[in-house]
């Protein structure tokens, strides 16, 4: 068993993870000595991973309208060319 503090590993997302990966004392000393800025330092990672996770589909929603804007073109072009074939065809 070892007695040195470690720094969370980065695969714990969330206070009730790390809670659940102590042994049973650990939880029941931890409960009896429970700390606010844990629980805010968990919100806030929470938050931020949400920022970014919020961030990166904007992004790509971004992507998604500007891709669709010039397939919009495109079509609006290929339709007019098609409309110009048909209406010289039809008064041949």
């Amino acid at each position: 068993m070892s007695t040195s503090w470690e720094p969370l590993p980065s695969i714990y997302r969330s206070k009730q993870e790390f809670l659940a990966s102590l042994p049973p004392w650990r939880r029941l000393l931890q409960k009896l000595n429970w700390h606010p800025t844990i629980d805010t330092s968990v919100q806030q990672y929470e938050l931020e991973q949400r920022m970014l996770q919020m961030s990166k589909e904007d992004e790509q929603m971004k992507k998604e309208d500007e891709r669709l804007r010039k397939l919009d073109e495109r079509f609006d072009e290929l339709s007019s060319k098609l409309s110009a074939i048909l209406s010289s065809s039809g008064t041949s």
